[in-house]
């Protein structure tokens, strides 16, 4: 998602205390003298390296987004050769561990969630080279569980129900550490909330179908 970008270290510097910055203060709120201090730059280096805030910004998101899908990739779940219902539980298992992944992640899922939670201009780009793709693979899959070619109603609408069951786990996540935290304790109890989701899933796509 990042192109044309430099390899010096100040730039390397800027991008990660950016990611950092912006997931805590937000877009609105974070400024760049305070990015360029914490990452012991000029701040001429912003306008230098990415032109403007707004550009910081994009790339710092597109960063994130890369980050999590170099961590927790798809590669598995868009095999053609397997079933359709082992691609849905790979999928989901790899969607619910990058939303539920703070060791590794940690700002960039957080800032990933703030863009998702107060969007800016950069989600539009956002959405056509990060999301767009997973809807893609995710529609493929329905379609072949439901035996449906078209994109229906029907499809968006299961795309969006899975997509909900997991997404739940991370915006409500507060609430489920009280309530529930034996769900998402650890590695295996985060699996165990996957097959579930799946299992569920899998049960109302068979129904429809």
């Amino acid at each position: 998602m990042i192109s044309n970008s430099p390899t010096e270290p100040a730039f390397d510097r800027l991008l990660q205390v950016a990611v950092e910055v912006f997931a805590h203060d937000g877009f609105r709120d974070a400024t760049v003298r305070d990015i360029c201090a914490k990452a012991n730059v000029n701040v001429a280096s912003v306008n230098y390296y990415f032109r403007s805030k707004e550009a910081l910004y994009a790339q710092a998101l597109a960063f994130a987004f890369q980050e999590a899908n170099r961590l927790h990739p798809q590669d598995a779940a868009q095999d053609q050769n397997l079933p359709p219902e082992q691609r849905l539980g790979l999928f989901i298992t790899h969607f619910l561990g990058k939303l539920l992944d703070d060791s590794q992640l940690g700002f960039h899922s957080k800032l990933i969630a703030r863009e998702i939670a107060e969007p800016t201009k950069a989600l539009d780009d956002i959405i056509q080279t990060a999301i767009v793709p997973q809807f893609a693979l995710l529609t493929d899959i329905i379609q072949k569980i439901l035996n449906r070619p078209d994109n229906s109603l029907l499809v968006r609408r299961c795309l969006l129900s899975i997509f909900s069951q997991c997404l739940m786990f991370k915006h409500s996540r507060a609430v489920i550490d009280r309530l529930y935290p034996e769900l998402i304790a650890d590695e295996a109890a985060i699996a165990a909330s996957a097959e579930h989701i799946t299992q569920f899933s899998l049960a109302a796509l068979k129904g429809l179908a």
